[in-house]
């Protein structure tokens, strides 16, 4: 008999299924992740693609991870823990996704108390209307996070994440949703310290066309005040954009310790 035939022959259902809750159990992990993680869970990037990425990394990450459950793949409890796995991804991805959020609403922000909230654009990557401000911070965001490789270090989180909540023994705590839900507050506030700036120097300039439209109510302080407004506007913008990539880095830090905590 052919070796290789013989060696096919030898191979029985045990040992497939084994090699099969090797790979099977990581690839949904990965794929929930994918799936909701910035730039590559947007429409710009196919689901095939992110599929593609969910196995290749899966097939790249395992040989580092514990040794997986073997369970029969025709059963109820296959359909838990892969609900399960693709929960866990999902979570992380989300609160990767929360991270780019601050930079939306910080740019929403600023550009309503400036005057540019009526330069509307359609973001790509979700088909919403977005301030121009918005998706310039979101565009500058994305850049920063994989120019500090903040996507391998989300990866690396993800991966680790098989040793502290392992295949089949549990997924993610109530303790710990909640904590994703009050990453709420976490974003709202970031938001607002980043665009106080703006906001502040905006207000004083609000104050200032109200006592010149007192001291001088013949101006015509609407037809002054807004070019006046966007123009001091644009300016904040290029002083705010000085300390953009250190609050990024602040907030990517807070971020990732906040993931290693699951």
């Amino acid at each position: 008999m052919d070796p290789a035939v013989g060696f096919l022959l030898d191979i029985n259902s045990a040992e497939v299924s084994s090699w099969v809750s090797r790979y099977l159990w990581p690839f949904f992990r990965f794929a929930g992740f994918f799936m909701v993680l910035p730039l590559f869970g947007t429409r710009l990037v196919t689901a095939r693609v992110r599929l593609f990425l969910a196995f290749f990394t899966s097939i790249l990450v395992t040989p580092l991870l514990p040794p997986m459950p073997v369970i029969d793949a025709v059963s109820v409890q296959t359909m838990v823990i892969i609900a399960q796995q693709i929960l866990i991804g999902i979570a992380l991805g989300f609160v990767v996704e929360i991270l780019m959020q601050i930079f939306i609403l910080c740019g929403q922000l600023i550009a309503m108390q400036t005057g540019l909230g009526m330069a509307m654009m359609v973001d790509p990557t979700n088909g919403v209307n977005v301030a121009v401000v918005a998706q310039w911070f979101l565009i500058f965001a994305n850049l920063l996070f994989i120019t500090l490789n903040g996507h391998l270090v989300a990866i690396e989180i993800l991966a680790d994440s098989f040793f502290t909540i392992p295949v089949g023994e549990g997924t993610i705590s109530t303790n710990v949703m909640w904590s994703i839900v009050e990453l709420a507050h976490w974003m709202f506030s970031a938001a607002i310290v980043l665009a106080l700036p703006a906001i502040t120097s905006m207000l004083v300039v609000n104050i200032a066309f109200g006592v010149m439209a007192r001291l001088a109510p013949q101006l015509n302080i609407f037809a002054v005040g807004f070019p006046v407004t966007m123009l001091l506007g644009l300016i904040v913008l290029w002083i705010a954009f000085s300390g953009f990539g250190a609050e990024f880095g602040r907030l990517l830090t807070e971020l990732f310790y906040f993931m290693r905590s699951f």
